[in-house]
């Protein structure tokens, strides 16, 4: 039997909570290197299970800060890194503990995905979080990816109605932390397509791609960051990063998984070879 050879994939990190349904979090991230063609590593930070008995609402159990350090020693003691994704992080421990990690040596590109509020946690302790991701994480990043409702808290914007408004919110949100931003509108704005704004800070793009249905898919917001995450390891530029994951994302809704769960989840292989796209 003889296998084709190639040269070594680039290695991708992602730092995230575990999905136990397998839609998002690290399971998304690493399904999504895997089918872009990077060697995929995660770091896990909490374990999130949704409950069938509680109308399918989080179950948050955060990792103990000492095991992500040791996760991450022995990660970046292993490879030489120069892309990250930092997906969920979900407590101020582990909040600083990752950026202690990440300040421990130098990278090419971060990519934060910034999940503010996980609804398994008390909203004191959700507060704090944000507080301290906003603080010590996002000054770090040089690619963020904030949703609809995480565009309004990043940039201190009330309301987000409109492509002006996403616009808006980008330019906010690069001027406080100097990262190249990717606003996504997807379905919550109206209209026939699912729009993201993309600003570096010099060039401000529009990517639209029609309307997959009308309902949040699980594990999207995931995937497209860490569709640009791999792209960014593999030498593309932020902007070719970022249309590369807006397909790759679309044709995975598209090709969507149902379950006995109220909402679908992305498939990662919908997209067919990542390196094709």
């Amino acid at each position: 039997m003889s296998f084709n050879t190639q040269t070594a994939p680039s290695v991708t990190l992602t730092i995230a909570g575990s999905e136990a349904t397998g839609g998002a979090g690290a399971q998304a991230d690493l399904k999504t290197f895997q089918e872009l063609g990077t060697y995929g590593i995660a770091a896990l930070t909490c374990i999130v299970s949704f409950d069938p008995k509680d109308n399918w609402n989080h179950r948050f159990v955060p990792v103990d800060a000492q095991v992500i350090a040791d996760q991450l020693e022995a990660i970046q003691t292993a490879y030489d890194l120069g892309t990250v994704k930092i997906g969920m992080l979900g407590t101020p421990a582990t909040i600083d503990t990752v950026a202690k990690a990440l300040q421990s040596q130098e990278w090419q590109n971060i990519v934060l995905d910034p999940v503010l509020i996980c609804k398994g946690q008390e909203p004191g302790a959700a507060l704090d979080t944000d507080q301290a991701l906003k603080a010590q994480i996002l000054p770090l990043a040089t690619f963020v990816t904030p949703n609809h409702f995480e565009s309004m808290s990043l940039s201190g914007m009330d309301s987000i109605e409109s492509v002006e408004d996403l616009k808006e919110a980008a330019r906010r949100i690069h001027e406080a932390s100097g990262a190249v931003v990717l606003a996504k509108g997807g379905v919550r704005l109206e209209g026939d397509d699912a729009v993201d704004v993309f600003f570096d800070g010099q060039t401000m793009e529009v990517l639209r791609a029609p309307k997959v249905g009308d309902v949040a898919v699980s594990g999207a917001g995931c995937t497209l960051a860490a569709a640009i995450t791999a792209e960014l390891a593999k030498g593309a530029s932020p902007l070719e990063a970022a249309r590369t994951a807006k397909a790759f994302v679309t044709e995975g809704i598209r090709n969507r998984v149902s379950s006995n769960t109220p909402f679908d989840a992305l498939w990662q292989g919908g997209a067919g070879s990542g390196p094709a796209l």
